[in-house]
C-alpha cells in the first residue's frame, strides 16, 4: 500500500501541525489515511471470528483514538503513524478478546482452512494466546517482532516492510522466516494461531 508523496508529504505537515499543539490537524488527518487504516483493519479482521462484534469502521475509529491519545507524535511520519495503527488495533482487539473471555470462558472459535477458504476468511485465531507470543517475541527479538507485526497485521508485503524498518528486503524474508518458526513453537503444534501465520 505505498502512499502517494503528495499525500505522504501533508500527512507529514499535519503531524507536524499537531506536534505544535493544533488539536485540528488530527481532525484533517484521519479522512487522509482512512483508506490505508480501513484496508489495515480489513486485515485484523480476516483473522477474528465470524461473529466478532467489531467491524473494520469501528476498528479504525477505536485504534484513531486510542492512539492520537496516547503515541508520542514527536516520533511518527507516515510510515510510523501507520504502523502505530496497525498496534493500537491490535490492542484493541486484545482488550475486546480480554472482556469476552471474562464474561463467557473459552478460546478464539477454531474454524478448518476448508471452512476459512469456503466462508473467504482465514483461520480464527486465538488472539490472546497470540498476543502474548508476541509480547515475549518482541522482548526477545524486537525487530522480529515488528516484522510479523508489519507483515501479518498490516498487510505489508516484504519490500514495504523493508522500507519501513530501514532493512534489506532479504533481511525482512530471513527475520520473517526466524519469528513465524519462533511463533510455531512458542504457541505449539498448529494451533489456529500459529497455521495462519506460517502459511502468510
Amino acid at each position: 500500500m505505498p502512499p502517494d508523496q503528495t499525500g505522504a508529504d501533508t500527512v507529514s505537515r499535519l503531524l507536524d501541525d499537531a506536534r505544535r499543539g493544533d488539536s485540528a490537524a488530527l481532525e484533517r488527518l484521519l479522512p487522509l489515511v482512512y483508506a490505508e487504516l480501513r484496508e489495515i483493519a480489513g486485515h485484523h479482521m480476516r483473522r477474528e471470528r465470524p461473529d466478532h462484534t467489531l467491524q473494520p469502521t469501528a476498528l479504525v475509529h477505536e485504534a484513531f483514538l486510542r492512539m492520537v491519545g496516547s503515541t508520542p507524535l514527536s516520533a511518527l511520519d507516515r510510515t510510523h503513524f501507520l504502523r502505530a495503527a496497525s498496534q493500537a488495533m491490535r490492542r484493541v482487539l486484545v482488550d475486546h478478546a480480554r472482556a469476552r473471555n471474562a464474561q463467557k470462558r473459552g478460546g478464539a472459535l477454531h474454524v478448518t482452512l476448508d471452512e476459512a477458504i469456503a466462508g473467504q476468511r482465514e483461520p480464527a485465531v486465538d488472539m490472546l494466546a497470540l498476543d502474548d507470543a508476541l509480547n515475549r517475541l518482541g522482548a526477545a527479538e524486537p525487530r522480529w517482532a515488528q516484522v510479523v507485526e508489519l507483515r501479518y497485521f498490516a498487510g505489508l508485503e516484504i519490500p514495504e516492510v523493508a522500507a519501513a524498518l530501514g532493512i534489506s528486503p532479504a533481511t525482512v524474508k530471513r527475520d520473517w522466516q526466524f519469528a513465524r518458526a519462533w511463533l510455531s513453537k512458542e504457541l505449539g503444534p498448529d494451533p489456529a494461531s500459529t497455521r495462519d501465520v506460517r502459511r502468510t
